[in-house]
């Protein structure tokens, strides 16, 4: 009997330990390149790096980058179609990975390319738009029209790309009394006042913070402690660090380039991500680069670079840690594929797998529990 009784323990415990160790991937894409549903959700077992499609939305228009509510019920994304661009919401199961098209609205700017939510409100990025859009949320988790719509105003050297703002990201402060939103356009870091309850004034100017003229500042990341702050610059391949205290005030403490000394070539930096236990800092580039570059974090914020490799396609658009941080994955817009890299959790590297799930213009990528 005793045999059976840790038989069936050591079983549960097993169960347990494989349960935990799985998590729903969540992939917004571009549906006008190539054919795609829109929005896909796999099962990633993050101790061994296997997938499988579970469900996906149906007809929904590039809903390119996704944010999920805090309590895992709800998705919202962005759908980019220049000026007829919309936010949408849409009703998650977790456990199915069923979308359930709640309603959308109106973006208010034209190409809308990153979005956040909480509790009360979703606020969007619009790129070409150069504006930021914020919505209040209904009970049922859909969402109401835009209730403030902040227009950014002026230019950088870059006449190609900077001729007027580009808003590229919003991001909460840890403590969410703040959104800080980079402007590719204007070389800005601004920073609002979050007044999440507010009707209309939501967000309120506290001030900006500059940047290399013509380096393009696209998306930012807080360390783990929320002490420091970490900006890449999409022009000119610019890594900068700055050290963040709680009145929402940046101070730059270094800056560095993620191009490697001998490269010549196009470069589009575009995604940077922290690994969950805090300890490394991961970027990709675009363009002719096309690599990850891995850097250790330090004591006192400054990094260190670890390696730099191939993302193993093109247009390594954005990337994925897995909760447990065993795994990375890169979607790439332009090869169509997602590549699973394994994690050395004690240096940083990663390694190819040779696993890689097959998917049209993968562009935003997020993980959450089932």
């Amino acid at each position: 009997m005793k045999r059976l009784y840790m038989l069936l323990f050591s079983t549960l415990v097993f169960t347990a330990l494989q349960a935990q160790n799985k998590f729903n991937l969540l992939v917004g894409t571009y549906t006008n390149t190539c054919e795609s549903k829109g929005i896909y959700v796999y099962e990633f077992n993050a101790a061994t790096g296997e997938f499988k499609l579970k469900n996906s939305s149906e007809n929904v228009l590039s809903p390119s980058y996704l944010s999920v509510s805090a309590d895992n019920k709800f998705i919202y994304a962005v759908n980019e179609n220049g000026t007829q661009s919309t936010a949408s919401a849409f009703g998650y199961n977790a456990k199915s990975g069923k979308l359930t098209f709640l309603n959308k609205n109106d973006a208010m700017g034209a190409d809308p390319c990153h979005l956040i939510n909480d509790a009360q409100n979703v606020i969007v990025a619009n790129y070409s738009g150069g504006s930021i859009a914020v919505f209040k949320k209904n009970a049922d988790g859909s969402i109401t029209e835009a209730q403030q719509l902040i227009q950014h105003e002026g230019k950088g050297p870059n006449a190609a790309r900077q001729e007027k703002a580009h808003v590229h990201m919003v991001v909460f402060s840890p403590d969410k009394k703040f959104v800080l939103s980079n402007d590719l356009g204007e070389d800005k870091i601004f920073i609002y006042k979050y007044n999440p309850t507010a009707k209309h004034e939501i967000l309120t100017l506290k001030g900006t913070v500059e940047v290399k003229a013509g380096s393009g500042p696209r998306h930012l990341t807080f360390s783990k402690d929320g002490k420091f702050v970490y900006l890449v610059q999409e022009l000119d391949g610019t890594l900068t660090s700055f050290s963040y205290d709680k009145t929402g005030n940046l101070k730059v403490i270094g800056a560095t380039s993620i191009l490697a000394k001998d490269f010549k070539g196009g470069t589009g930096a575009a995604a940077i991500k922290i690994s969950p236990d805090g300890k490394f800092l991961y970027v990709t580039d675009r363009v002719d680069a096309n690599n990850i570059s891995v850097y250790k974090i330090l004591k006192d914020g400054k990094i260190e670079l670890v390696e730099q490799i191939s993302t193993l396609g093109k247009g390594p658009r954005d990337f994925a840690i897995d909760p447990t941080g065993n795994y990375l994955l890169v979607g790439h817009q332009y090869t169509n594929n997602i590549i699973i890299f394994k994690r050395d959790k004690t240096t940083g590297k990663l390694t190819d797998t040779g696993k890689k799930i097959e998917l049209c213009s993968p562009v935003g990528l997020v993980f959450t529990k089932i």
